[in-house]
């Protein structure tokens, strides 16, 4: 090396800033003073700093050392002193801080050699881990150094007084050790671990500890002492280490959490991940940079990950998931730190090693954590066991299959061998529970998974269960099992025993039995309950699907019980088989067909939709059954009556649809049968059972059924509304609207009357009040009718009186309508009940009046204010009508009553009537029956400046 020195007339403005130091400085960092030149080649030339005269010189260096590469530092030292001193130069091959996540500077030699601006290169001292070069400045000199860099990077250069170096070195050697003999420690006894305790849990956490071990043997140095590590591989030896890392901490987790159980999928992810991360150890020989920043991304990706699962699997009450929070929460930290050193967000020289003091930190709490699982319930654990493998003896006696679910290893055992009985190769059902789920049929497989991993995340209850296994012949055997959780000390599940016994032949009886159960021991045919079922769910569905409309057919074969008493039952039984495989034939996919009874038949149709192909349907099922059948020689021809209905919104259920196409069927037996009858709602009142509309009427005034119309009573005079008759109505939900003449008598005969009466005074008191508050105090009344059940009650002027008070009426509004006949039945009791009627101020009508047995005599003494002539007089067309009506009307006024005519058709009547001197009169002409809502509304046309 030479060094040629060259005396100019630069300014200071292009010389080096020297640095100046005293014995008191005992460590300088140099990082920020050094300035840099690369590329420069071999000789390389540079203005020194001012010397104590103030000259800046020009000198040239040489580069000797083969590990140059052309990059050069340099700086400059003024010692202020009237003394010698010396120092260490010290540039360290590795620094975390600021080394970086991409491509990351993993270490190498950094100063080849330093030439001083006046005497001969600084003299090399040995140290592993740093380049160390002794400087000896005397009193009152400066002096520029010229560093020939080994490597294009020189993160820190520091200048320290040689004892206080000394000592660092040792403090940091002491620090080291400690932490190294600590993982060293940590590492033996957690192989030991996994030798006494198999599971896959105990070796995932070995290996980490030992990653863990290698890579701060590297980090602190330690490598080098136990193997002889040639310049430039400690880059390899560096990354081989970080990647290491990263892998076991893949598998670790993976293993810990137990995460291949029932999901294979997580067991190939983390295989490609492991064997992605070797592969990058490979890269390291190539180039470590990539490696290292890989293996980085890595073991961030693996934290972040593995806490998203811990938080998951913590809150379904996985409890390995919620004791590793404590060691998670430790990486995370361990990991913001690393990330803030590498960046350079912290840039001090305690955070390398306090990182590595940390990752044993780390190791230690999971290693507290593994042992805790390792050591829970060792005595306990033992005594179970033995009691188990004497139950399990016993078990085998019996016949049965033992059941054994090791849960730590996650390994199946059935003795004996259950693979053998289904045909399978030996043992193929051992080993991972997840093994099973292939075998299962399809409908069992999330039964049996999800029960067991209740077991196990409540960590109680018992496995009671039936599944199918598939045998090698494709052919499923039925097995159920009964087992029980062992749990440990820890309170964690550490196994699963039971018993399985093959119950194949048992669920068969059992299928054979529902199906007999739901089904026609002749013809194999749904019976009337399972074919109700599927039409209340085709229901269901058309309810919501506008294209879907079931048609029901139900077929009864005529004079059948001929057949039976000519030919004999079992002669019956076969041509029923024969009609049954007839009409099945005509089915198609979605069409079911059903044997409700002896000789009858249902039909479901849902392949067509179009009423004419319908009809073709019915045409079809007629002939199917009117073809010849020859049975003992004999040709036998039947017939059937067959009712059909299609679904419309006004069918409720399925019920209500099968009891009207049976309806139809009975109608098409009383035209005489061989016929198809569509249902009419005309059927339901031909039908109509007095004991099922007896039971209807009881329910219709819970269900609110019933309702009441109002007729007007129309003044002659001027054409004004009087009054209203208020007429019962019943509005069936399946039947319709059924006439009072239908359900009057059968109320009458079974006791309803009397509620039906009391409901219909106490609605039309209550309307009328009602109507009046709206209108004002209008002259109006409303007329109700009274039943012969009503009559002879005691209990009737008090419910009037008291439907009155209720609906704060005036009692003169309100009439009650008796006919002449009822009146005449008891006329005594009759006129002692009307008597105290009228005392109570209401209006009497004697309605139909003169179509009953008169007695005019009687008539007299009864309290009667109006009569309501018949319409019949009024329809009469004899020469004798007019001179009948004028007497009705003068009889009732020469009686102080008033008059209604009833059914009045034309104006001509209207007007003859109103010069005869009638009042009043009621007919769909002047008025049909309305709501009370359109009552309303009439009223307030007729009084417009009533109040609002």
């Amino acid at each position: 090396m030479s060094v040629v020195a060259v005396i100019c007339a630069a300014t200071a403005a292009h010389a080096i800033e020297p640095i100046k130091i005293s014995r008191d400085n005992v460590a300088l960092d140099l990082s920020r003073a050094v300035q840099i030149y690369q590329n420069q080649g071999e000789n390389f030339q540079v203005s020194t700093a001012p010397g104590p005269d103030g000259i800046v010189r020009r000198i040239e260096v040489e580069a000797n050392d083969e590990r140059s590469s052309g990059d050069w530092a340099v700086f400059a030292l003024a010692n202020t002193t009237d003394e010698q001193i010396d120092r260490l130069i010290v540039a360290p091959h590795f620094r975390l801080v600021n080394s970086g996540i991409f491509w990351p500077d993993l270490g190498s030699s950094r100063i080849a050699a330093i030439t001083p601006s006046e005497g001969f290169a600084l003299d090399r001292q040995a140290s592993p881990d740093a380049d160390v070069f002794l400087v000896t400045l005397n009193p009152g000199t400066v002096v520029t150094f010229i560093g020939e860099l080994a490597s294009p990077n020189l993160p820190q250069v520091y200048l320290w007084d040689p004892e206080a170096y000394k000592d660092s070195v040792n403090s940091y050697t002491l620090y080291r050790g400690i932490v190294i003999g600590i993982a060293g420690l940590l590492a033996l006894f957690l192989t030991i671990l996994f030798v006494v305790k198999g599971t896959s849990m105990f070796p995932a956490t070995a290996a980490l500890s030992w990653a863990v071990l290698a890579y701060i043997s590297v980090d602190f140095g330690f490598l080098n002492k136990i193997i002889e590590i040639s310049p430039g591989n400690e880059q390899m030896w560096r990354a081989g280490t970080e990647v290491g890392l990263a892998a076991t901490f893949v598998v670790f987790l993976f293993a810990y959490l137990n995460l291949n159980r029932w999901h294979g999928h997580f067991s190939y992810g983390a295989f490609v991940w492991v064997c992605g991360l070797f592969l990058i150890a490979g890269v390291a020989i190539i180039d470590p940079a990539v490696a290292a920043g890989i293996a980085r991304i890595s073991f961030a990706a693996t934290a972040i990950t593995g806490l998203g699962l811990i938080v998951l699997l913590g809150i379904r009450g996985y409890d390995r998931a919620i004791m590793l929070i404590p060691s998670w929460v430790m990486v995370l930290i361990w990991l913001t730190g690393s990330w803030m050193a590498i960046t350079g967000m912290i840039d001090n020289d305690v955070v390398q090693p306090a990182l590595g003091g940390g990752l044993i930190l780390i190791i230690l709490l999971i290693g507290f954590t593994v042992m805790q699982h390792a050591f829970a319930g060792g005595a306990l654990h033992q005594g179970l066991f033995s009691d188990m493998e004497r139950q399990a003896l016993a078990v085998v006696g019996s016949g049965d299959i033992v059941f054994d679910w090791d849960v730590l290893r996650d390994r199946v055992v059935t003795k004996p061998d259950i693979s053998m009985q289904l045909g399978l190769p030996p043992n193929s059902l051992g080993g991972p529970a997840r093994t099973w789920l292939p075998a299962l049929h399809s409908d069992d497989r999330d039964t049996f998974r999800t029960t067991l991993d209740v077991v196990l995340e409540h960590r109680r209850g018992k496995v009671a269960q039936s599944f199918r296994l598939r045998g090698a012949d494709g052919h499923y055997h039925w097995f159920s099992l009964r087992a029980r959780p062992v749990v440990g000390s820890d309170g964690e599940v550490i196994r699963c025993v039971g018993t399985m016994v093959e119950v194949t032949e048992q669920k068969k009886a059992e299928e054979r039995l529902l199906h007999d159960a739901v089904h026609d021991n002749l013809t194999g045919l749904p019976n009337r309950e399972l074919f109700m079922n599927r039409l209340e769910a085709i229901i269901s569905v058309a309810r919501s699907e506008d294209k879907i409309q079931p048609t029901v057919f139900v077929i009864d074969i005529d004079r059948f019980k001929q057949v039976n008493d000519g030919l004999g039952i079992s002669a019956g039984d076969t041509i029923l088989l024969t009609i049954a495989r007839r009409l099945h034939r005509l089915l198609k996919p979605k069409d079911s067909l059903s044997r409700f009874a002896g000789d009858q038949f249902a039909l479901m149709l849902l392949s067509e939709q179009d009423p004419a192909r319908i009809a073709g349907v019915a045409d079809a099922i007629k002939q199917a059954i009117r073809a010849p059948i020859n049975f003992a020689k004999r040709e036998i021809v039947l017939t059937a009556s067959i009712g059909l209905i299609t679904w419309t919104n006004s069918q409720n259920t399925a019920e209500d649809m099968v009891k009207d196409a049976e309806l139809a069927m009975h109608q098409a037996k009383r035209f005489g049968g061989d016929r198809i009858e569509p249902f009419r709602p005309a059927f339901r009142s031909v039908g109509t059972d007095r004991l099922q509309l007896e039971s209807d009427l009881r329910r219709a005034t819970e269900r609110k059924e019933f309702t009441l119309a109002y007729q007007p009573i129309v003044r002659l005079e001027d054409g004004t509304v009087a009054g209203f008759e208020a007429l019962l109505r019943w509005d069936h939900p399946r039947r319709g609207s059924i006439p009072p003449s239908d359900f009057i008598p059968v109320a009458e005969s079974c006791g309803l009357i009397v509620q039906l009466g009391l409901f219909a005074m106490q609605r039309a008191a209550e309307d009328l009040a009602n109507w009046q508050k709206q209108i004002g105090d209008a002259p109006l009344s409303v007329s109700v009718n009274l039943s012969s059940r009503q009559l002879i009650r005691r209990d009737l002027v008090s419910d009037v009186r008291s439907v009155i008070a209720r609906a704060n009426l005036k009692p003169r509004c309100f009439r009650l309508e008796l006919t002449e006949s009822l009146v005449m039945d008891n006329p005594e009791q009759t006129n002692h009940v009307l008597s105290k009627l009228k005392q109570l101020g209401i209006g009497l009508s004697l309605d139909d009046f003169g179509t009953g047995y008169s007695s005019l005599a009687y008539l007299t003494r009864f309290p009667f204010d109006t009569i309501k002539i018949d319409k019949s007089f009024v329809d009469d067309t004899t020469p004798k009508r007019a001179v009948l009506l004028k007497s009705m009307v003068s009889m009732a006024h020469e009686l102080g009553l008033s008059v209604v005519a009833e059914g009045v058709a034309d104006e001509n009547d209207a007007l003859e009537l109103r010069q005869m001197g009638c009042e009043y009169v009621q007919s769909y002409m002047f008025g049909a029956p309305i709501p009370g809502d359109q009552v309303l509304r009439m009223l307030k046309e007729q009084y417009p400046l009533a109040p609002a």
